[in-house]
């Protein structure tokens, strides 16, 4: 399930297009606020942002910038200008592309698919470090001290998130969004098992450091 967001100040327009993608099985959230946007995306994990140009708190370009000092996401531009002015400014401010209104819903959701699968498919390999600890997000391996350890795709992108994330409080909401892209719906106990896991093989491959901690009530942490 992709998460997608939609900003414009058009709401009517926002509730044709959630209406569109929920019955697609998409995870659509609408706002017309460039504080909010900035909110959302600092807070979740967003897969691809539709951005209008003119917006009550900001300009989409502006808000493109500022986006861009902190994240890679796909930002597809939609505005009613279709001058080639206003398309330069939308790629030279970070945009990946630029869709004129009125525009086919499927025209976009197709555009949507291929910017968010050619950002998976670009994502370079890391080597996360944290002094005897390597985590290889290419290979899928923990390594420690030169020993190689496999994990469950699930316990790996788990522990890879932590540690892309250090030293960030995460609540089992925010941890669902993140990792499962979708709002909690199991019980919070299927969550804590599931982290309980890479804590206790983690702790097995290095049994003197406690990398992912539990905050009482508010969540988990990692702490190189």
């Amino acid at each position: 399930m992709y998460k997608i967001l939609f900003v414009d100040d058009d709401i009517a327009l926002r509730n044709v297009v959630s209406e569109y993608f929920n019955e697609r099985q998409y995870d659509i959230i609408c706002t017309a606020s460039a504080a909010k946007t900035i909110d959302y995306l600092k807070s979740t994990s967003i897969d691809c942002v539709i951005l209008d140009v003119d917006l009550p708190d900001s300009n989409g370009f502006e808000l493109c910038t500022s986006i861009r000092q902190f994240s890679s996401v796909p930002i597809i531009f939609l505005s009613c200008y279709t001058e080639n002015d206003d398309r330069i400014k939308g790629f030279l401010s970070g945009g990946d592309d630029y869709v004129s209104k009125p525009f086919s819903l499927k025209e976009l959701e197709l555009r949507i698919n291929v910017r968010i699968r050619r950002r998976y498919e670009n994502q370079p390999p890391e080597l996360l470090k944290f002094g005897e600890l390597t985590i290889d997000t290419g290979r899928l391996m923990v390594i420690y001290h030169g020993m190689e350890y496999a994990f469950p795709r699930l316990e790996f992108d788990i522990l890879t998130f932590f540690a892309r994330h250090p030293n960030q409080l995460f609540t089992y909401e925010q941890l669902y969004d993140n990792i499962w892209k979708q709002p909690i719906n199991e019980s919070r106990h299927n969550l804590q098992a599931r982290i309980g896991k890479v804590r206790k093989k983690l702790c097995d491959i290095c049994p003197e450091k406690e990398y992912i901690r539990t905050v009482r009530h508010k969540g988990y942490l990692f702490v190189p």
